[in-house]
């Protein structure tokens, strides 16, 4: 993958975390610390096999997640945060916050953010 230009820092930050899934996977990988491929589709429901393969080496090149391949038969694939991942959380934490503050809850389907 080629490296992206960005505008200025916060355009790098948003074009990062940009997907429709990006934020529920960091946030899986969080709280469980590790996940298989298909724990991440069943836990996401919505998302189609391509996208879920694009959004997870769109985050592994940014070097917000660890993929590590395990010589099992079949081969055993798992995905883990990395220290880059795990230092977006706070922010994270803070759009979710501002989310369920500002929009009405009828809109929101999921709670992502909820304890």
């Amino acid at each position: 993958m080629k490296q992206k230009k960005y505008l200025n820092e916060f355009d790098a930050t948003i074009q990062i975390i940009q997907g429709k899934w990006k934020v529920m996977i960091i946030y899986e990988l969080y709280e469980h610390q590790c996940r298989r491929f298909g724990e991440l589709q069943r836990y996401i429901k919505d998302i189609s096999h391509k996208t879920l393969t694009n959004q997870l080496r769109e985050l592994e090149h940014d070097g917000l997640i660890k993929r590590a391949i395990y010589p099992e038969v079949p081969p055993r694939v798992e995905y883990t945060l990395t220290e880059k991942g795990v230092s977006l959380i706070p922010l994270l934490e803070m759009i979710c916050d501002w989310g369920y503050a500002n929009v009405d809850k009828k809109y929101i389907d999921r709670l992502l953010c909820d304890d």
